[in-house]
């Protein structure tokens, strides 16, 4: 593991915990109350505070596949922050479920936004050379973590946010069709899209995040 891995694994596990995760799901909690449910807000998740975020497990996924990951030369991994519990039959408006869902992924694509704003002003290759390089591949690692978040929790399987959109473009019938398969087998596909995330997600994320970038650095 070289240190410019190491650099990257803890910045991507320290952006993730205190900044990323807290952010998409306040997102999810503060549209949630907004449209009508307050059920987030009574547990204190309209917040930026990374503590009530924290998920004890998925920070430990987070960690560990990261630390993993960052041996075997690929600083990234899976991990996930605490839920935010939402009660649809408080929501008001057709697309309300839709609207909370998306809030999350919204915000990550926000975040990215940001880090690109100062990584074009920074102006340099992100590595750990100096301080000022270390700045930039701060900023870098946020526009790739937060495109990540965004493209991985569209995706339509339950529990990820884009399955919530999906059931609520469908008919009622059909959208409970496809409800029961995905408690039967949601867990399943999971599994397997994390497996193949790289060949699923990679594709679409390197040209966004060099787009953000303003330079072709992913390839």
């Amino acid at each position: 593991m070289s240190s410019l891995d190491l650099a990257q694994a803890v910045i991507f596990i320290a952006m993730f915990v205190l900044v990323a995760g807290p952010v998409h799901e306040c997102a999810h909690a503060y549209t949630a109350w907004k449209l009508g449910d307050g059920t987030a807000r009574l547990f204190g998740r309209i917040s930026l505070d990374p503590i009530r975020h924290f998920d004890p497990i998925g920070g430990t996924f987070l960690i560990a596949s990261v630390m993993l990951g960052a041996v075997a030369g690929s600083p990234f991994g899976f991990g996930w922050a605490k839920p935010t519990p939402v009660n649809p039959l408080n929501l008001r408006g057709r697309y309300a479920d839709t609207m909370v869902a998306v809030a999350g992924p919204l915000s990550n694509l926000a975040l990215a936004v940001i880090c690109a704003i100062g990584f074009r002003i920074v102006n340099l290759h992100p590595d750990n050379t100096s301080l000022p390089h270390m700045v930039a591949l701060v900023l870098f690692t946020g526009i790739e973590l937060n495109v990540a978040l965004m493209l991985f929790n569209l995706i339509p399987i339950a529990p990820l946010d884009g399955s919530h959109v999906l059931l609520d473009l469908l008919d009622q019938r059909t959208a409970q069709s496809v409800r029961t398969f995905m408690n039967q087998y949601g867990f399943m596909l999971l599994v397997f899209v994390v497996l193949l995330a790289g060949r699923i997600i990679v594709p679409v994320l390197v040209p966004i995040v060099n787009f953000l970038a303003g330079a072709r650095i992913l390839a």
